[in-house]
């Protein structure tokens, strides 16, 4: 079922429009729907070339998928089938000079390692026949690693050849509820929490099921892809895995700053910094600083996909009981403690409900940017935080408080939340409460008093996310 990337199938059906030639860059971690896009793309096209670069021997099936499409009607004087990959992506060059030709190279990062030369091949041929040839070719890659150093960066040939080029992350939760359409709102909420965004992860999900049991099939089964899904990943794209793996693990542990992850793996903090930087680039990441503070000594690390944040948290540990088959216990550990883990999970799909709002023109303020903000409180004299802060200007701002419980938010909390607001200069806010189980009287009461107060459920949410 292919669900969501409009934006995406709209940039590409664009470049197919166009006469002129196109050479797209589309990359992104594997599982995150890269050839299902280009498949979809391709719907109802003529004169494609679909080529994978994990083919074993690539040159023969290639030749093999261009005579299909050429028919050597395109070029007579041709008689026999291409010796190398020059030969061969020149023929498609010169046939699109009459035609429009679509070549797709799938995993591209796999053939250019077996093949050195064919980065170089490829900038000559664009640079030979772009300026007639209506070819549109598109090239995609699961190594970010490569797809950045070796195709997109300053010093790669391929740089500035490229026409247009999409990186393609994995579904936000708006995007994944699209392929959960008949499980219940919790149920959805949860399993986006812990399995993330990617397609491939979101397919694994039994709809006649419910969360929990989602959890005990696709994480407690060793034979399901998940369970070593996040080493494999690093198997691919490092040349350390173990310690990245191990950087991974000391975030879930709690370790948040540089200094505390260095001291928990032995390794200088410059070193470690290189590696965090990496896991940021591969998305499984992120840095954070106090919303509109850019010190670079109140940084934080945090896991940002939200299949690792489970995975480190959970599995690693808990080997014992998932090979001897007492599954139960350790779900029932996660039961317990779930509600914790689902509080940040909530404050950002509360950001995500904000920038939607915001889109849809609901919001009385509008801002470029939003985050958390955490700092001392000189009037209290202690450390506090406010869950998400939004700037319109220097006078306008907004605040909000996010509570996953199952108990109704009570008037404290907003007490709370005006108290914070305060610990800046603004001369105009408006507070969010967003809360799961709704709100008590005093805390509605006080809202309708003050006037600045939006109170959300997590039901009228989900009647957002859901909407069209």
């Amino acid at each position: 079922m292919f669900v969501g990337r409009q934006a995406e199938l709209k940039t590409l059906e664009k470049l197919y429009l166009s006469d002129d030639f196109e050479f797209a860059v589309v990359y992104g971690r594997r599982r995150v729907g890269k050839s299902s896009l280009l498949n979809e793309f391709l719907h109802y096209k003529d004169n494609v070339i679909f080529f994978s670069g994990i083919e074993f021997d690539g040159l023969e099936n290639l030749n093999i998928a261009v005579a299909n499409i050429l028919n050597c009607k395109a070029i007579p004087h041709v008689v026999a089938a291409p010796k190398t990959f020059l030969e061969a992506f020149q023929l498609v060059f010169e046939a699109s000079l009459k035609e429009k030709i679509v070549l797709i190279i799938d995993e591209y990062p796999y053939l250019a390692r077996a093949d050195k030369s064919l980065n170089s091949v490829l900038q000559m041929l664009i640079d030979k026949y772009k300026d007639k040839s209506k070819l549109k070719l598109i090239i995609s890659g699961s190594s970010m690693s490569f797809m950045e150093k070796e195709v997109l960066s300053y010093k790669a040939p391929l740089y500035g050849r490229r026409t247009a080029q999409l990186k393609i992350d994995p579904f936000n939760f708006k995007d994944s509820l699209l392929m959960m359409p008949k499980m219940k709102d919790e149920d959805s909420f949860i399993l986006y929490s812990v399995l993330g965004g990617t397609p491939k992860y979101l397919e694994c999900i039994n709809t006649k099921l419910d969360a929990f049991s989602n959890i005990e099939e696709i994480f407690f089964d060793k034979s399901s892809f998940i369970f070593e899904e996040p080493l494999n990943l690093f198997r691919q794209e490092v040349r350390e895995p173990s310690i990245y793996n191990a950087i991974v693990k000391a975030i879930a542990d709690g370790a948040s700053r540089v200094a505390e992850i260095s001291t928990k793996l032995g390794i200088p903090s410059a070193t470690t910094s290189i590696y965090l930087k990496n896991l940021i680039d591969l998305g499984i990441v992120k840095k954070e600083n106090p919303y509109l503070d850019d010190n670079s000594k109140k940084s934080i690390y945090e896991i940002k996909d939200n299949l690792y944040k489970f995975y480190y948290k959970y599995i690693p540990g808990n080997e014992i009981l998932i090979n001897s088959g007492a599954s139960l216990i350790l779900l029932s550990r996660i039961k317990a403690s779930l509600s914790e883990y689902l509080g940040k999970s909530f404050e950002e799909i509360c950001k995500e409900y904000l920038i939607l709002q915001l889109l849809r023109g609901k919001l009385p303020l509008v801002f470029g940017a939003l985050g958390r903000w955490w700092g001392n409180d000189k009037t209290k004299k202690c450390q506090t935080e406010i869950d998400i802060m939004a700037q319109q200007d220097p006078n306008t701002a907004l605040f909000a408080e996010c509570k996953w419980t199952n108990e109704k938010v009570d008037q404290k909390v907003l007490e709370t939340l005006v108290e914070r607001s305060h610990l800046f200069k603004y001369t105009t806010s408006c507070l969010y409460l967003f809360s799961k189980s709704g709100f008590t009287k005093g805390c509605s009461e006080l809202a309708k008093k003050l006037g600045n107060v939006y109170l959300v459920t997590f039901d009228e949410m989900m009647k957002e996310f859901r909407q069209k």
